[in-house]
């Protein structure tokens, strides 16, 4: 069995296979599918994926950080309205990404911070987005880290200290489709993070793995990245299922 952290199986690049799409990760072992949010233009899609699947995929709630625009507030209230009125699996996927727009850096500070805080109450972990924002990322987990502060750092692309920095703020590192590129760079120091500290995710449609870089990602796809950990490891293809799914049961409680 393999677990795929983090994949926006509601994605529209999947409307017209989805359900073969599915079948594909599931022929090849993938059965746990965890779905982060975005905003709150794409609940409805993920509520009737989980009716489709309701055995398969686990939801969470968030407001993804490059939707943190002038009617943050309102999207904030989205969040808390849901996860007021029914259980998810995490919050996320959350952070800060300041790669497209430094704009809003205050609002996604303020949203990442009030959201970290919801997570606790709900005791929930969270997922995190973090692209060109370690600094940021960072100054704001100091501020609230503690035993009720535990999740993933989703999309893991930082340095071997980067990691450790990560992890000492109880979270696991989210490794994909990255870890298979040339010049990827994480699996040059990977081996030196305990595979306990890692979880498979496809991040899918986005960042295919090698050999199908450059095209959409699919959950199966993450076979690709078991097999680079089994390289990095030196452990079998089902010792590497078996510890990065025990892994995510432990962030996620199921």
């Amino acid at each position: 069995m393999i677990t795929d952290t983090h994949t926006h199986l509601y994605s529209e690049q999947f409307d017209e296979d989805r359900n073969e799409m599915i079948a594909r990760a599931k022929e090849v072992g993938v059965s746990r599918f965890f779905i982060p949010a975005i905003d709150s233009s794409y609940t409805q899609r993920m509520l009737d994926l989980e009716t489709n699947y309701p055995n398969d995929v686990f939801l969470m709630m968030g407001l993804h950080p490059t939707s943190v625009k002038e009617n943050y507030k309102e999207e904030l209230a989205h969040v808390k309205e849901w996860i007021d009125k029914r259980d998810f699996y995490a919050i996320g996927e959350i952070g800060i990404d300041l790669y497209w727009d430094k704009t809003f850096l205050p609002q996604q500070q303020e949203a990442f911070r009030t959201q970290i805080q919801w997570a606790k109450e709900k005791k929930l972990p969270i997922v995190i987005h973090c692209r060109d924002a370690f600094d940021e990322i960072f100054e704001v987990l100091e501020t609230e880290k503690g035993d009720d502060l535990f999740g993933i750092f989703h999309c893991f692309t930082g340095t071997l200290e980067q990691a450790q920095k990560a992890i000492s703020y109880n979270m696991k590192l989210g490794i994909g489709g990255v870890a298979t590129f040339k010049n990827g760079k994480i699996d040059q120091f990977l081996n030196q993070i305990a595979i306990e500290h890692i979880v498979l995710e496809t991040d899918s449609p986005y960042l295919a793995p090698t050999p199908y870089r450059g095209k959409r990602n699919e959950s199966s796809y993450i076979t690709q990245v078991a097999g680079k950990l089994v390289d990095i490891y030196g452990l079998s293809y089902q010792e590497i299922s078996k510890i990065t799914t025990q892994n995510s049961k432990e962030i996620f409680g199921v």
